[in-house]
């Protein structure tokens, strides 16, 4: 795109003629390029500006423009504009996905009227309406997706246009990737809607001329193909609260990281800023290792560097006693030539060094402050165990913590406990409005849970009115919220959706997941997602889809699925939106507060 759709020089990875070029983008596509590409890059790729499309801009007359934008209305008289007013010399458009029919007229005549359709070089749909954040894992960077799907006064129009939306962005993850996955999800709840409405964009568009899905001999037989695994936050709602205790969920938890980056306060005052990616050598090691262990590892890598420079200094006759013998000086020179060769890597490696120690104390300031191991502890035993002594629930709501950390803790004791204990449950309200908390987070799973255990007492008579009254109250959440989380979390503690994915992948029969619908977006279509045999695996890769936000948590844990089993599986995370602990509480707090829960009239829930 950047070469304005040329194909690049496969040595060097850049073109074949240096054309300098400017770049426009909207916001949105802006989210997706920050994680992927470095200004340095840009000038490589002989970008020497770069600009929002509503800015204000200067002609420059002779250069051409690369457009990655949205295909949406203003976009497009944005670019209309900026062609009649001949900003530049010719602006190569490439949007996000597919641009609707009505718009590519609009740009037609809007350009037609004006006497500038020459200006327009090249319109291209770039089907990449995602951010991908690292090789395996993406987000869609869809707002509030839980909030909207669960809420009680969402209508079905607002429904099926979200779904549209999920399914437009999975779909350009499938066009970026090309391949045609088999798709599995639980049934009902928005997993089922968006499978089966995906099942259908992708066979309509194999019908069509241009399919983008013509697999270059990469997955020929159907057994190379992909599974995609489609779930809804509501399957293991546990893990989008919970706090955990290794090192990439706690610094996306408690430090905040977006796009890839985040501040923190410097060893000398003042905020620094860091990128943490794929270039990151040491993120990429010890990102699921829990925080002691990571602290250990730094300190291990700067022994090493501090060694590898007592090294150099010593072969180059610098400290350290190293007598410098004239009568050498060939072997000197080269050993002067080797320690300035060795120079950039060790001031990278210093480099990294420094940035995850400097994380690292912001964490454990935290930590030491908010006693969040014992939170991630205790959270993990009541998952486990299924409840918590009283005394010991009570003393963390009134110990440390922010408001918020005490919220998350108690929507855990509520989810874990099999039954409602109701003299512990407002005992819990009480101990959480001492400390100024709005409790509508906790009152709204309270009520989903309380639905769920009488829709499990409740005879079968009674129970169908029950069920019709609850989904018109709460739309599509009351799946499995409280579904058996003792048997979801067996010993070890392995997440229900690792455990779901691996027995996906696998293809055995399964009691938890033989009732799972099955797409297949190549085969004929039958009933209602029947499934024949080479629907069932194994597969040597999967994508999982999490609707309604995903986290950190899960992909560690699929990760770390994927690398144990033999063969190694490769395994891609996506979600609609990638959110902390403190996010995902704040939907479930606006869906109390919808309901009119939560004590109303107090301030609201800040992370303070």
């Amino acid at each position: 795109m950047l070469n304005l759709n040329q194909p690049l020089n496969a040595t060097t990875g850049t073109a074949n003629e240096e054309v300098y070029k400017i770049l426009i983008y909207d916001k949105f596509c802006q989210n997706i390029l920050s994680p992927l590409i470095h200004v340095k890059d840009l000038r490589k790729h002989g970008v020497t500006l770069y600009f929002l499309i509503d800015k204000d801009r200067k002609p420059v007359h002779d250069v051409p423009a690369v457009y990655f934008v949205q295909p949406n209305q203003s976009n497009v008289q944005r670019i209309v504009s900026d062609a009649s007013k001949a900003l530049y010399q010719s602006l190569h458009l490439n949007f996000s996905t597919s641009i609707p029919r009505p718009l590519l007229e609009d740009l037609a005549s809007g350009t037609l009227n004006s006497d500038s359709i020459q200006r327009i070089s090249k319109v291209h749909d770039q089907y990449l309406e995602f951010v991908t954040l690292e090789d395996n894992l993406f987000s869609l960077a869809h707002k509030s997706c839980y909030v909207q799907l669960n809420d009680p006064s969402a209508g079905d129009k607002e429904i099926e246009e979200l779904v549209e939306k999920i399914v437009g962005g999975l779909f350009c993850v499938l066009a970026t990737l090309s391949v045609v996955p088999v798709i599995r999800c639980p049934r009902g709840g928005p997993a089922e809607m968006v499978a089966s409405a995906l099942d259908q964009r992708i066979r309509d568009h194999l019908l069509s001329k241009n399919n983008l899905f013509t697999e270059g001999g990469n997955f020929v037989s159907s057994f190379q193909r992909p599974v995609l695994c489609i779930f809804d936050r509501n399957f293991e709602l546990p893990v989008a609260i919970q706090h955990d205790f290794r090192y990439r969920p706690l610094v996306h938890d408690v430090l905040g990281l977006k796009l890839n980056r985040l501040s923190v306060q410097g060893e000398k005052g003042g905020m620094r800023s860091y990128e943490l990616d794929y270039a990151d050598s040491f993120w990429v090691a010890n990102g699921s290792l829990e925080f002691p262990e990571v602290a250990v590892e730094i300190e291990t890598q700067l022994n090493k560097y501090k060694k590898d420079v007592d090294e150099v200094n010593k072969r180059t006759g610098g400290t350290h006693g190293a007598e410098f013998d004239g009568t050498d000086l060939i072997g000197n020179t080269k050993h002067l030539m080797n320690a300035v060769n060795s120079l950039p890597e060790l001031t990278e490696r210093k480099q990294v060094i420094d940035k995850h120690t400097n994380i690292a104390t912001v964490l454990l300031g935290e930590i030491k402050e908010r006693s969040l191991d014992s939170y991630a502890k205790k959270e993990n035993d009541m998952l486990v165990r299924g409840g918590i002594e009283r005394g010991d629930l009570l003393s963390v709501l009134r110990g440390k913590g922010t408001k918020m950390d005490k919220l998350r803790f108690a929507i855990i004791y509520l989810i874990s406990s099999e039954s409602i204990n109701q003299s512990e449950v407002e005992a819990v309200e009480a101990a959480l409005r001492e400390s100024e908390v709005d409790t509508a987070a906790f009152q709204y799973v309270k009520k989903i849970k309380s639905l769920n255990v009488s829709l499990a007492s409740a005879n079968s008579a009674s129970r169908s009115n029950i069920v019709d009254w609850a989904e018109k109250l709460y739309g599509q959440s009351i799946s499995a919220v409280t579904a058996g989380v003792k048997n979801l979390l067996s010993n070890d503690r392995q997440l229900a959706l690792a455990r779901t994915v691996e027995a996906l992948t696998e293809g055995r029969p399964n009691p938890e997941t033989d009732s799972y619908l099955s797409f297949d977006p190549r085969a004929p279509k039958s009933g209602s997602g029947a499934s024949s045999s080479h629907l069932k695996g194994p597969f040597k890769e999967a994508i999982v889809f999490m609707i309604g936000g995903g986290n950190y948590v899960e992909y560690c844990s699929l990760q770390e699925l994927a690398q144990h089993q033999q063969p190694a599986k490769h395994i891609i995370y996506g979600t609609t939106e990638i959110l902390t602990g403190v996010d995902f509480v704040e939907q479930l707090t606006l869906l109390g507060q919808k309901m009119g829960l939560g004590n109303v009239g107090s301030s609201s829930t800040s992370a303070q």
